[in-house]
C-alpha cells in the first residue's frame, strides 16, 4: 500500500467507505466482518462510516457500532487505523435522509459516535452536510469546540463548495483537513473544490468514486451495448477491473486525493486496494480525460 496524509494522519491512498455495510441490502454481520477484516489485511487504513449509515426504522449509529466490533475482533494490528465519521444528518422511516446541524446537535452526535466507536477523540470528525436552516459558521463553530475540547482530534467536511471550504478554514485553521464531495468518471461537478484542496493541502476524499462504470450505466437506447468505456478499454487491455482504473486515475489527479470506495464483500474491498499498485501511463490518462 502507498500513502499519502489527511491531516496528522498518514493512510494508504485507497479507503473503505463502509455504508453498504449497514444500509438497505446490507449483508449480514458475519460477511460484514469479514468485508472489513479484508480491508485492513489489503492495508486499507482509512474507514469511512457516519452516524447516520442505518437502514430506515434502525438505530443510529449502527454502522459505528458495526467498525467498532470489527476493530475488535481483528487479529491483526489496527492501532495504525483512521476512523472517519460524520454527524449533521440522519434517516426517515421511509428511507429519505435527513440534515441537521446545529450546534447542540452536532455535539449530541459527537459525544455518541465517541460512546459508539469506544475511542477517547475521534480521529476525524465531518461535518456531513451543511444545514440550510443554520448558518453555515455555526456549524463549523460547533466542530472547532469539539476539536478544543479534545473529542475530536481533526475535523473534515462533506459536501461542500469552495466558498465553504475557505469560511470553515478561516474559523477552524489547521484543524481542517479533509473535504469529502461525490466525485466519479460520470459526476466531476467538484472540480473546483478538488483544485482548491490541493492549493490549501486538504485531503480531497471522492465518495461513489466508482459512479457510472458499471456495465448497466453504459447500455444504449433500449438496452442496446454501448461502445466501451476508455476506463473499461484499459481495463482489458491491462488485464485489471475497470474499477481500479477508476480509483488509479482519480489518484493520478492530484496529491491530495484518497478514494473511498464501498463494497460489501471481502473481494470488492482487495480489488480496491489493488488499484494502488496500479501506475497509468501518460497515453492512458490522456484517453481517459
Amino acid at each position: 500500500m502507498i500513502y499519502r496524509t489527511i491531516g496528522p494522519f498518514k493512510v494508504g491512498v485507497i479507503g473503505y467507505g463502509a455504508m453498504p455495510l449497514s444500509i438497505e441490502g446490507r449483508p449480514d454481520e458475519a460477511r460484514a466482518l469479514s468485508t472489513v477484516h479484508a480491508a485492513l489485511d489489503a492495508g486499507i487504513t482509512l474507514i469511512d462510516t457516519a452516524d447516520s449509515y442505518y437502514a430506515p426504522g434502525g438505530e443510529p449509529g449502527h454502522n459505528e457500532l458495526l467498525i467498532a466490533r470489527a476493530l475488535a475482533a481483528y487479529g491483526g494490528a489496527s492501532d495504525e487505523v483512521l476512523v472517519a465519521t460524520k454527524g449533521g444528518r440522519g434517516r426517515t422511516d421511509d428511507g429519505d435522509w435527513t440534515v441537521r446541524a446545529d450546534p447542540g446537535h452536532l455535539r449530541r452526535a459527537a459525544e455518541a459516535s465517541l460512546k459508539r466507536l469506544g475511542v477517547e477523540a475521534i480521529g476525524l470528525y465531518q461535518l456531513h452536510k451543511p444545514d440550510p436552516g443554520v448558518p453555515f459558521a455555526e456549524s463549523v463553530g460547533a466542530l472547532r469546540e469539539l476539536a478544543e475540547e479534545g473529542k475530536v482530534r481533526a475535523v473534515g467536511l462533506s459536501n461542500v463548495d469552495s466558498e465553504q471550504i475557505r469560511e470553515a478554514r478561516e474559523i477552524l485553521g489547521d484543524r481542517l483537513v479533509s473535504v469529502q464531495n461525490r466525485f466519479s468518471p460520470a459526476v466531476r461537478d467538484s472540480e473546483p473544490e478538488l483544485r482548491l484542496c490541493a492549493e490549501l493541502g486538504l485531503a480531497f476524499l471522492p465518495w461513489s468514486p466508482l459512479g457510472g462504470i458499471s456495465r448497466s450505466a453504459l447500455d444504449g437506447p433500449g438496452g442496446a451495448p454501448a461502445p466501451e468505456s476508455p476506463f473499461h478499454t484499459v481495463a482489458r487491455e491491462r488485464g485489471v477491473s475497470p474499477q481500479q482504473v477508476v480509483l488509479a486515475w482519480l489518484l493520478s489527479l492530484a496529491p491530495v486525493v484518497l478514494p473511498i470506495p464501498g463494497g460489501s464483500r471481502p473481494a470488492s474491498v482487495r480489488d480496491s486496494a489493488g488499484a494502488a499498485d496500479l501506475v497509468l501511463s501518460g497515453a492512458e490518462l490522456a484517453l481517459l480525460g
